[in-house]
């Protein structure tokens, strides 16, 4: 059954669902990306939490004009007015009082979100409308959603990849460096306040399949999920946009598949999913990379250890050290060094007596700071610069191949 889900065989509704939630989620990762890249990613806790008194307002105001108060792009404005005035808030506090950025999210988090609650707990006794099912909105619901629904979702999630299609450059350079970007005569608190303005066109398209306490997760998980994988951000970007909307069409698709499980939970825990992939495989910046790299570390500090005590005649005790230096052919199996041995440990002391004079040579200071104990001296130094050295610590010199 979820590979008829996948493959949109499940109907209708579910198929609407799927696309629009597909939709929604490479667009709230592509934005999540600019958000993450500046270090404001808990701007998006409070202008998520800042919908809720929207959305209950607005059902309240339908409901008195005659209506049930539940159509969703009424709804959808309403929260888009309450995100814009937390947004706001949170501006005003932190440019014109003494309160950081941290402190007016938490501010505006709790005060629109316990708002929300109050207004939600009258509308349940008022008994208007059609109330039931309102809560929704905070962890998501599919259920019975229409095809203007749908479009509403897939009209927002498309504007808002316009958006960044036409702002991507300048929204990246502020993200990384917003001094630079001043000076170059960008407008850096515009260019915030589009960034916040598309996250709460995010929040507020996403809130009626993920809700509003777990649409952070939508807009930051795939953009950390990324980052593991590039140190580009074009790509960083791309990768996102795919994690978020990968995330959310798998999610909507386990979701349709077993109709009691809901649907924005299973979305971020696939978003999730992918994340700790990534975190444990990606090539460059996972765990098992860096055990790997630490390994190979490992090695190379036994090798040159083993070669300098060969060099100077001491006993090798450490078992790892005698199995790689015989892996290398540089030992028999009694531990006498072989030929190719004794060359590699009298080359291995030599370039230890060379960078002790490096070091102490303010002439190769550039060069000394690149010393590791490991690095060989030649990826360092010229063939005349080595000659020079040679000299001046005396004895045999070593003549460079080729």
């Amino acid at each position: 059954m979820l590979m008829d889900a996948l493959f949109l065989q499940l109907g209708y509704n579910a198929t609407l669902v799927s696309l629009g939630a597909a939709l929604l989620g490479g667009a709230a990762g592509i934005t999540g990306t600019f958000l993450f890249l500046r270090k404001r990613a808990l701007v998006s806790d409070a202008v998520s939490h800042a919908t809720l008194p929207g959305v209950a307002i607005a059902f309240l105001v339908m409901v008195f004009l005659g209506g049930d108060g539940r159509n969703l792009a009424g709804l959808l404005l309403g929260s888009a007015l309450s995100a814009a005035l937390g947004l706001w808030c949170m501006n005003w506090l932190t440019r014109n009082t003494r309160l950081a950025e941290d402190a007016a999210i938490g501010a505006v988090l709790s005060v629109f979100f316990g708002l929300g609650i109050v207004l939600l707990t009258v509308i349940q006794t008022l008994g208007v409308g059609r109330q039931a099912g309102l809560e929704g909105f905070l962890l998501g619901s599919t259920a019975g959603m229409l095809f203007s629904d749908a479009m509403i979702i897939a009209a927002g999630s498309a504007a808002a990849l316009l958006v960044i299609l036409l702002t991507r450059r300048p929204m990246m350079m502020v993200a990384f460096d917003p001094e630079y970007a001043a000076a170059r005569g960008l407008p850096v608190h515009r260019i915030d306040l589009l960034m916040m303005g598309l996250v709460m066109a995010v929040t507020v398209v996403g809130l009626k399949i993920v809700g509003l306490i777990l649409i952070v997760a939508l807009l930051i998980i795939p953009a950390v999920t990324a980052r593991f994988w590039t140190e580009r951000s074009d790509r960083v970007v791309v990768y996102a946009g795919l994690a978020g909307g990968a995330s959310a069409y798998v999610g909507a698709a386990i979701s349709a598949s077993a109709p009691n499980l809901p649907t924005g939970p299973i979305i971020v825990l696939v978003s999730f999913v992918l994340f700790a992939l990534s975190l444990l495989f990606a090539p460059g910046r996972g765990v098992l990379a860096a055990v790997l790299r630490h390994q190979r570390f490992q090695r190379r500090v036994h090798l040159r250890q083993g070669l300098l005590a060969l060099a100077q005649g001491q006993p090798i005790y450490e078992p790892l050290t005698l199995r790689l230096l015989r892996r290398a052919g540089l030992v028999r199996a009694d531990g006498v060094a072989t030929d190719k041995g004794r060359a590699r440990a009298a080359k291995a002391l030599r370039d230890e007596k060379r960078w002790e004079l490096v070091r102490s040579d303010l002439a190769h200071e550039a060069a000394a700071a690149l010393y590791d104990g490991l690095r060989e001296i030649e990826t360092v130094l010229t063939r005349d610069q080595i000659s020079e050295i040679d000299r001046r610590i005396g004895g045999p010199q070593e003549v460079p191949a080729g």
